[in-house]
């Protein structure tokens, strides 16, 4: 009788298991068929972000410079490197900051301290939204300037062998994109708690707005 009952109460626990772990397998299952259609939105969300922002880069650098001079195009250059260079700055803030001291401010109700959470929270978005979609924008733009201020350059005239100036000028851009890209990396890991807090003060400044 013993055996019995013994046997009778693994069979039970084997079929406790055996429904837990079922369950627990139609669980993950869920989640995971969850977790797609989701990656799937944001990468579309991404795809229109990114087709729209170059589109109006492009469409804004082509109505300044159609009839301007190339200093105005010069101007127009470094101001998209910058915009480059700034945002992939608060990318890698954002990926390397630490969470706990704004979860520390935002229960003290600190201006700006929830945003940063939910900037950390979303580290990855926010990294392929500042580094790829506004970076990569702003590199091609950039790209696209530097070749319409070379045929400007080459109109105008002077004397100038237009695959040189091209070659120089290519290559400036690319050091000076590249360099201050690396300037900026050092500084948003040695400040990234002030960086992050910076920009969640500005959202939450222009979202109250």
């Amino acid at each position: 009788m013993d055996d019995l009952s013994s046997l009778d109460k693994r069979e039970n626990n084997n079929n406790y298991n055996n429904g837990t772990n079922n369950a627990n397998g139609d669980r993950d299952k869920k989640v995971r068929k969850n977790r797609k259609p989701r990656k799937n939105l944001w990468a579309m969300q991404i795809f229109f972000l990114t087709f729209i922002l170059s589109m109006s880069f492009s469409i804004l650098s082509e109505l300044l410079l159609s009839n301007s001079n190339v200093y105005i195009a010069f101007a127009l250059l470094f101001v998209l490197l910058a915009i480059g260079i700034v945002f992939d700055v608060v990318a890698v803030a954002v990926t390397s900051c630490n969470l706990e001291p704004f979860l520390a401010m935002a229960a003290k109700k600190i201006k700006g301290a929830k945003t940063a959470v939910r900037l950390i929270k979303n580290a990855e978005k926010v990294n392929n939204i500042c580094s790829d979609v506004i970076g990569d924008i702003c590199g091609i733009v950039t790209g696209a300037l530097g070749a319409s201020i070379v045929l400007k350059i080459f109109i105008s005239g002077g004397g100038y062998d237009a695959a040189i100036v091209s070659i120089l000028f290519s290559s400036i851009l690319a050091a000076l994109t590249v360099g201050g890209k690396a300037i900026g990396k050092k500084i948003a890991i040695t400040n990234d708690k002030e960086i992050v807090f910076f920009v969640a003060r500005v959202i939450t400044f222009f979202s109250k707005k």
